[in-house]
């Protein structure tokens, strides 16, 4: 069933719903769904802040993958529409395209020791051009020190060599994409609770990834089948493909209360010609460029920022927030975002900063599933003033 409203009679200032007890929301501030201070001339954390219940945070995925619900929300006139994933093909037209990032998650969480018997977990974030050396997160009761060594299961050893930022370089001193093929675990989120499964290999991995690289899944991705897929294609719409390789920064939470003094994550990305050329044919006929998933927002908008869109390769910290000007992208399919995230503020910045906190209260009120694991939104991109 489809329900249109214009406004959701929950404004986005209430304080409606008792606070959850998830670890990473524990510091957020939930006198308020979300404070907004539009008159402030630099936005603060506190405006892309969201009060959460715990039980709508998704632990498993749905039965199938397109069996999830759908907000579509128009930037323009803030009108609200609860769909279903399913009825996404029929707000396709001919001409349009849709550009997915075709990224694969990698086993990328290890379980071992140091020398010394203490527990250690690594996050193998990403393997360096020799293939036998990696950054990773390293959690542990103390730090590795440089020269120490790491015991993983299946008598793999790494040596710790140095500390590069926040990530450790660890040497293994064999292909680590093959020792991660073998004993590594699919790396799930923080906010799910259980231990990755099997269930979790298959379903925490797009159907059309194809680049080994991600520690994390471009989620939006998770909800369309190859049978959508197919459906899409007959509709007369495009399906092209970009390569971001997602790092465990995206759940870096933001910190500092002026969201400008944000430093973001690195991230490898690639723009292949085919998808340049089917960008240009689509908007050349009328067609819209639909984005699934920020990650292929991101690398869109990084490959476009000299006016238009360019074929390449390279890293991208690109931070986009309210103000932004879009060069490339008109539609945007995503999930439900953490509270006080970069990519809350993206979407802020994409559909407009009112629109999402009422869109986000509405989708509490309604009990849409949340992150990863969850429900999906088609935004409607604001027009500038």
């Amino acid at each position: 069933m489809v329900r249109e409203t214009r406004r959701s009679p929950i404004p986005a200032n209430a304080a409606l719903f008792r606070p959850g007890k998830v670890d990473f929301l524990k510091s957020a501030n939930y006198s308020v769904i979300f404070a907004a201070f539009l008159s402030l001339p630099t936005m603060q954390l506190a405006d892309f802040d969201y009060h959460l219940p715990e039980e709508l945070i998704a632990q498993h995925p749905a039965t199938e993958r397109t069996a999830s619900r759908l907000l579509h929300l128009d930037g323009d006139t803030g009108a609200l529409t609860d769909r279903q994933f399913r009825d996404l093909p029929g707000l396709i037209r001919e001409n349009d395209v849709l550009v997915f990032n075709n990224t694969q998650v990698i086993k990328a969480r290890l379980h071992g020791q140091k020398e010394s018997g203490g527990k250690v977990e690594a996050l193998v974030e990403r393997i360096l051009t020799d293939g036998v050396r990696a950054l990773a997160h390293v959690r542990a009761s103390k730090s590795p020190q440089p020269g120490s060594k790491i015991l993983f299961a299946d008598g793999v050893m790494a040596t710790m060599v140095r500390r590069v930022d926040d990530l450790f370089e660890l040497d293994f001193g064999a292909s680590v994409h093959e020792i991660l093929q073998r004993i590594g675990e699919v790396p799930l989120p923080p906010y799910i609770a259980h231990d990755a499964d099997n269930d979790d290999e298959s379903r925490y991995q797009t159907v059309y990834a194809r680049h080994p690289g991600s520690v994390a899944a471009p989620t939006a991705g998770l909800h369309f089948d190859e049978a959508m897929l197919g459906t899409l294609r007959n509709r007369g719409a495009a399906l092209a493909y970009v390569t971001l390789h997602v790092g465990a920064g995206t759940f870096r939470p933001v910190r500092d209360d002026d969201i400008s003094k944000h430093v973001m994550h690195s991230e490898r990305y690639e723009v292949p010609a085919e998808t340049v050329a089917a960008v240009a044919e689509a908007k050349s006929r009328g067609g819209r460029v639909i984005a699934v998933g920020t990650t292929s927002m991101r690398t869109l908008e990084a490959a476009s920022r000299n006016g238009t869109l360019q074929a390449e390769s390279g890293e991208t910290s690109i931070f986009i927030t309210p103000g932004y000007s879009f060069r490339t992208v008109d539609r945007l399919v995503t999930n439900f975002h953490l509270p006080k995230s970069t990519l809350l503020m993206l979407v802020a910045a994409f559909a407009g900063l009112e629109n999402i906190q009422r869109a986000y209260a509405h989708a509490v009120a309604q009990r849409y599933r949340f992150f990863s694991y969850g429900d999906a939104m088609l935004l409607e991109k604001r027009t500038p003033n």
